[in-house]
């Protein structure tokens, strides 16, 4: 662990990034000066810039809620199943392409990719009787409808469905998804309103993107409300996802049988004992870790995983890495990697080939979407090796087979 702490700012801060760039430690700095955070500001080794605050960042706030520093895919997180079956068990390449396929075909995936019937939900009627007649801005009929068919779904950009092997041979399907739309809506409706609230209160942050809300304000208690909305939300999409799968495996392994099933979110906040106080413990892309806790830290695509115990360190705030993290931002992955570097890295994986980028070259031509691609990451074995002291490695997983959103 690295501690930084002079006289530009307010907190120090505690980091398990060795690499981190400019912009990381420049929104580190910011959250180290922001009025409502207390104790320290920690970044995971798989820290990198976000929007406002670094993803792979954990910090505490005294009756406060910021929301950018839950991000805007609220409950994004990771499903891991262990299943009873070996490795030997797929015959070909060709016996995993079928199941992916199958798997493809349950789960929509993509951005804007969703199921045409509605998926009923318990949580939508919850959610509508603790709202009231008061529905916040952020949900329509056209928004209540995309949440009920986007439920099940995968979304794009790093979310994924992996079939991995163990070290020992087993096999285990992981997942990586969130609350899609829903997320989104949220987190960009109480951004503003809180720098408008923020504003009236003459409150000078060291970035508009940290704009706050007291938690104990009207404002505040509907965030956390609608927050814990999209948590429940991205917990079920999961779920549902998971037991879609399932369902092709037992048609391709009637005998199939279970081990482990975890489920966590790395997008969200939470009201939390740390130093003898409460605290808004605020994690964006960073995972609780309390002694003994199972966490789930994924590398990229192409690259091995790791089902991980906590060890409840305080100095992270109980807290572990979501990932690899990226090395490239997803404009820089494409114009610097090749095309036969990232196939050569994903030799012997079923994987859909890289397609193209909706952004296009000088001259107009397309240009492939490699910003997903294993090479655009960082060194998975070397963030876990970065937070020995917040996580100890249980079971290593390698990709047999990626579905990518």
């Amino acid at each position: 662990m690295i501690q930084w702490e002079n006289h530009e700012q307010r907190i120090p801060i505690k980091s398990w990034c060795a690499d981190a760039d400019a912009i990381t430690l420049e929104q580190a700095k910011n959250l180290a000066n922001h009025p409502a955070a207390r104790e320290h500001i920690s970044l995971m080794p798989d820290a990198h810039g976000g929007f406002g605050m670094p993803i792979g960042g954990v910090i505490a706030c005294e009756n406060a809620v910021i929301p950018n520093a839950v991000g805007v895919d609220i409950g994004c997180g990771m499903g891991a199943l262990e299943t009873g079956l070996n490795a030997a068990a797929f015959t070909s390449m060709a016996h995993l392409r079928g199941i992916t396929e199958a798997i493809k075909r349950r789960i929509p995936l993509g951005e804007g990719r969703a199921h045409r019937e509605k998926t009923e939900w318990a949580g939508f009627a919850e959610w509508r009787a603790g709202a009231g007649d008061c529905l916040p801005p952020w949900w329509t009929e056209k928004g209540d409808d995309l949440d009920r068919r986007n439920l099940g779904t995968l979304g794009g950009g790093n979310h994924f469905i992996e079939i991995q092997r163990s070290e020992t041979g087993g096999v285990w399907v992981m997942l990586h998804s969130g609350s899609r739309n829903m997320g989104q809506r949220i987190a960009s409706y109480y951004h503003q309103e809180a720098k408008r609230l923020n504003s009236a209160m003459g409150i000078a942050l060291p970035d508009a993107d940290l704009a706050f809300i007291p938690a104990d304000h009207s404002l505040g208690e509907a965030y956390i409300r609608d927050m814990n909305h999209a948590l429940a939300y991205a917990l079920e999409n999961r779920r549902l996802m998971m037991g879609h799968i399932k369902e092709v495996l037992g048609e391709f392994f009637p005998d199939i049988t279970y081990g482990l099933e975890a489920a966590i979110h790395h997008n969200y906040a939470a009201l939390e004992e740390h130093q003898g106080r409460a605290y808004w413990i605020h994690r964006k892309g960073a995972t609780a870790a309390d002694k003994g806790e199972i966490g789930i830290i994924p590398g990229s695509m192409g690259t091995p995983s790791y089902i991980v115990e906590g060890l409840g360190n305080p100095a992270s705030f109980r807290s572990s890495s979501h990932g690899a993290g990226r090395r490239l931002s997803r404009s820089a992955a494409n114009k610097t990697l090749t095309l036969e570097a990232c196939d050569a890295a994903m030799e012997g994986i079923v994987y859909d080939r890289f397609g193209f980028s909706r952004s296009r070259g000088k001259g107009g031509e397309k240009i492939r979407d490699l910003s997903e691609a294993p090479l655009a990451y960082k060194d998975i074995d070397a963030v876990i090796a970065a937070e020995e002291d917040l996580v100890v490695p249980k079971v290593k997983l390698t990709p047999l087979a990626v579905i990518k959103g």
